[in-house]
């Protein structure tokens, strides 16, 4: 495991890590439709703001700005031949920042999906995805990554390509699946078949958990499916910021600091270690899961009722593992509104 994620893991027993890229850039004048990996290099003050803001709220650890700098994402913007220059710069600004703090901070290198489709339901092959996950585990390798970070997959296959792809580079890393349909991945798995797919990597990430998805509340949910299988490695919540809503033509996260404060300690008691945000999750959100990460001793493991009540409804009736006979079967009556 990372020295950093060890170190600070032992010293107080979590991190947080950070809050939303893209709703943070976009509150800086990204243009939808414009690639932020290109930033890294035209703006890099903004990124440099965007590291910082999330240090000076309180982040342990905070991810960089390359979720789509891989050759199949870049390609979209004639950038493809651009991957590891941009990666490395993503990590270079992301050095600088957390060598000027006075506590350990971990620079974790984002890696997106592909947005492409592996064989054999789509087009992608299992070489060609490692080499575009190897590319980019170059890249941020070169700039000063303490550790990669594979986010927001929905498929087992390319889960298992990025794997790959970071052990030819040697790096440590860390994964997160996305759990957004009825509590499944856009590919079908559950929280019970990441377990099983994670159990089952020769190169293991040292954490690994969800991200992004419906709402915190979900989120939570298919942490508890998680905790269930008594996995050996550190478990990861980085949930958004409430529900997407349009407000004024934007789409605005109706989640409160005091909220997300609520839901970062309830992650952390049903197990999670390493706690952030994702969409919608800002500089003051991030605060107040610091306060309370801080302030509350740690507590029961929480109920599905608790959840539901501190936090908001569910938006499916269940986790999506009621078909399966070996997981607990989590239905709910009530949905979200």
């Amino acid at each position: 495991m990372s020295d950093k994620i060890t170190k600070i893991l032992n010293s107080q027993g979590w991190i947080l890590a950070d809050g939303a890229t893209g709703t943070n850039l976009f509150n800086m004048g990204l243009e939808a439709g414009e690639a932020p990996e290109m930033w890294n290099d035209q703006a890099p003050e903004k990124i440099t703001a965007l590291y910082k803001h999330s240090v000076d709220a309180g982040s342990d650890l905070f991810l960089t700005n390359s979720f789509g700098g891989n050759y199949s994402r870049l390609k979209l913007h004639n950038a493809q031949g651009r991957v590891r220059e941009l990666n490395r710069i993503a990590a270079e600004l992301g050095r600088e920042v957390a060598e000027k703090s006075d506590r350990d901070i971990i620079v974790a290198g984002s890696m997106g999906p592909t947005g492409e489709i592996m064989l054999p339901i789509g087009t992608l092959s299992h070489s060609s995805a490692v080499e575009m996950f190897h590319e980019q585990a170059e890249g941020l390798k070169e700039g000063g990554a303490d550790v990669l970070w594979v986010e927001t997959l929905s498929a087992q296959e390319e889960f298992l390509a990025a794997a790959e792809g970071i052990a030819m580079a040697g790096m440590p890393w860390c994964g997160t699946m996305s759990f957004d349909t009825a509590g499944r991945t856009m590919m079908g798995l559950t929280s019970v078949d990441m377990v099983k797919m994670v159990q089952a990597i020769d190169h293991k990430p040292q954490a690994f958990g969800a991200n992004c998805g419906v709402g915190a509340s979900d989120l939570l949910r298919t942490l508890m499916g998680f905790a269930d299988q008594n996995p050996a490695l550190p478990l990861i919540a980085k949930g958004n910021a409430g529900i997407p809503k349009y407000v004024d033509g934007h789409i605005h996260y109706d989640g409160t600091p005091e909220l997300m404060a609520d839901y970062a300690v309830i992650a952390r008691d049903l197990g999670a270690s390493i706690i952030g945000g994702c969409c919608g999750t800002m500089p003051e959100h991030l605060s107040a899961m610091r306060q309370a990460l801080e302030d509350t001793p740690k507590g029961e493991k929480p109920t599905l009722e608790q959840i539901e009540a501190k936090i908001g409804g569910f938006s499916s009736a269940s986790d999506g593992t009621g078909d399966d006979d070996t997981a607990p079967k989590r239905e709910r009556r009530g949905r979200r509104r």
